[in-house]
């Protein structure tokens, strides 16, 4: 009876002629004699009407996955893995469990390679990942600071105080594993630069772990560098070698239910 029940609701007109021949004929006792024929006459001759109605074509509803991210360098997938580490997850977030959106608050090729131009720019924003294209390479480095960057320093640099700032290297189609290398020393974990420094100076990681410099005013052809691991717990780069970026951006880490409860 179940089955005698489910057999309305079958498009046997969408089925293959070989899913026909395996899957439904040992059942045509049980079918309708009509049905059967219609069947048959539709697989040998599929442009010639059948008697009975033929049932629509289901739709299928592929959910959309949310917007986390507008980036010309990372995608949805490393959205997932920094928002797994910002929560210090043992298990890593999918892409729809995602809890983050990246809301994107500089971008160099947009807004400017100049040093000031980070500091103006992220002035009294806190929670924030930067992530920088290397030139000439595949990489794909950055950092968290959970703390706010500030720009009014006048005399001498600020260390920021943090337990949860970590600096990476992410996969892409070269490299196969990503880095993570969490704070050690939280009392050097970020720098906000000096009003003198910031014509020189974006933002800094520890001890140089990350440290976008420049004295040309533009980090495309700056002189940025990643230092002997001292103050994080591991390299992200196999060279202290200087380098320029292709871009740059940074990003505000915003919780959802912060932006549909607003």
């Amino acid at each position: 009876m179940t089955l005698k029940n489910c057999l309305p609701h079958i498009r046997y007109f969408q089925l293959s002629n070989e899913d026909i021949w395996k899957n439904v004929r040992p059942y045509r006792k049980i079918l309708n004699k009509q049905l059967w024929d219609d069947i048959i006459q539709r697989s040998m001759i599929p442009e010639d009407p059948v008697i009975l109605s033929i049932l629509p074509k289901r739709l299928i509803i592929i959910p959309e996955i949310p917007k986390r991210i507008e980036s010309n360098i990372i995608n949805c997938e490393h959205v997932s893995e920094i928002s797994t580490w910002i929560d210090r997850n043992n298990v890593s977030y999918s892409i729809r469990n995602t809890p983050y959106e990246f809301q994107l608050i500089l971008r160099g090729s947009r807004d400017g390679f100049n040093p000031k131009t980070f500091w103006d720019m992220c002035h009294g924003h806190e929670k924030t990942v930067l992530i920088l294209k290397v030139a000439g390479t595949d990489e794909i480095i950055g950092g968290y600071n959970p703390m706010k960057w500030d720009k009014t320093y006048e005399e001498e640099d600020e260390w920021i105080k943090t337990s949860d700032s970590f600096i990476f290297s992410l996969k892409n189609d070269s490299i196969k594993e990503s880095i993570l290398s969490r704070i050690k020393n939280p009392y050097r974990a970020v720098i906000n630069s000096h009003l003198e420094d910031q014509e020189t100076f974006g933002p800094i990681f520890g001890c140089d772990e990350i440290c976008m410099m420049t004295r040309m005013s533009d980090f495309t052809k700056g002189e940025s560098y990643c230092d002997e691991s001292s103050i994080y717990e591991k390299n992200i780069r196999k060279t202290t070698n200087k380098f320029s970026i292709v871009d740059y951006e940074v990003f505000k880490i915003v919780k959802l239910e912060e932006i549909n409860n607003s």
